[in-house]
């Protein structure tokens, strides 16, 4: 049986499970599960120090009402990470080379963003829509056009994102043959 060379964009499935679930879920055994005791083992504790340090880099050039997204994007980087480091195994499937999984994080976050930049600063949000010094006939325009860009952002995104990340197996195969 010949593959093509674009048989890795496919969605791999194993006795019809789709193997996304499977390696989504396989990351989340290598996190610290809490305990009541005193003194832990070594990889929780070299976990632990991990997590804080990764957590202090992450907060230090934001400000403190930036610290509240401290879960959500700590959670987020460690669980890209941990699927990252999953392909780096041979005959293993990584998730983040999927469209549906990339535009999954995308869409999500970009509408947060843009709901919580509308409620906490209006102007701010919608002054990015018009460059400063535009002239008056060009306004309902550059308007239009900011917004439609503004929309396609995190699509464009992620689809750049799922390619540059299959662009290196799609090389190593075509060299390959």
């Amino acid at each position: 049986m010949a593959l093509g060379f674009f048989d890795q964009f496919l969605s791999p499935t194993h006795l019809g499970i789709p193997l996304i679930l499977i390696a989504m879920v396989f990351p989340w055994i290598l996190y610290p599960s809490p305990s009541n005791r005193w003194l832990n083992n070594r990889l929780v504790t070299l976990q632990g120090q991990f997590f804080n340090r990764f957590t202090q880099q992450l907060l230090l050039p934001l400000n403190q009402g930036g610290h509240k997204w401290a879960l959500i994007l700590m959670s987020l980087m460690v669980f890209l990470l941990s699927m990252n480091m999953l392909g780096l195994l041979p005959y293993t499937f990584t998730p983040t080379t999927q469209l549906s999984l990339n535009m999954g994080f995308a869409v999500p976050f970009w509408l947060a963003t843009v709901i919580i930049g509308m409620r906490n600063q209006p102007t701010a949000a919608l002054g990015h829509l018009l460059p400063e010094g535009t002239p008056v006939l060009l306004i309902p325009v550059l308007i239009i056009i900011e917004t439609i860009s503004f929309i396609i952002r995190p699509i464009a995104l992620g689809v750049r994102l799922t390619a540059n990340l299959t662009a290196g197996h799609l090389l190593i195969q075509l060299i390959a043959t």
